[in-house]
C-alpha cells in the first residue's frame, strides 16, 4: 500500500479494469475507474482529455497535432503521447 499526492500525479489512464496513476518517479495501478476519480478532483487542475485519460494541467509540457488534426499531450517527465479526443479537443483551442 502507498498513498501518493494528487499533487504528484501527472496523468491517470485507464487499463482495463485498473487506472494507472502516473508520476514521475513511479506507476501504480488502483481499482478506481476514470469517471469515479473525475468527482473527486479540482476541474481547474484536472483535465479529462479522452475517455480513458485524465491529465495534470500542470504537467502539460507539449501539445502538437498530426496530419489528421488529432491533438496530443505529452506531460513533464515522462515520454508517452496522450491522445486528445474528438471530443475533448475544446480545451486546447486557445493553446
Amino acid at each position: 500500500l502507498r498513498l501518493i499526492p494528487v499533487e504528484e500525479v501527472l496523468f491517470f489512464q485507464a487499463d482495463e479494469k485498473y487506472t494507472l496513476v502516473a508520476t514521475k518517479e513511479v506507476d501504480a495501478l488502483i481499482k478506481t475507474p476514470i469517471k469515479d476519480l473525475l468527482g473527486g478532483l479540482d476541474p481547474d487542475r484536472f483535465w479529462q482529455i479522452h475517455r480513458s485519460t485524465v491529465v495534470n494541467v500542470s504537467a502539460i509540457e507539449t501539445v502538437s497535432r498530426d496530419e489528421q488534426g488529432q491533438a496530443s499531450v505529452r506531460v513533464s517527465g515522462r515520454k508517452e503521447k496522450l491522445v486528445v479526443s474528438r471530443t475533448f479537443s475544446h480545451l486546447f483551442k486557445q493553446m
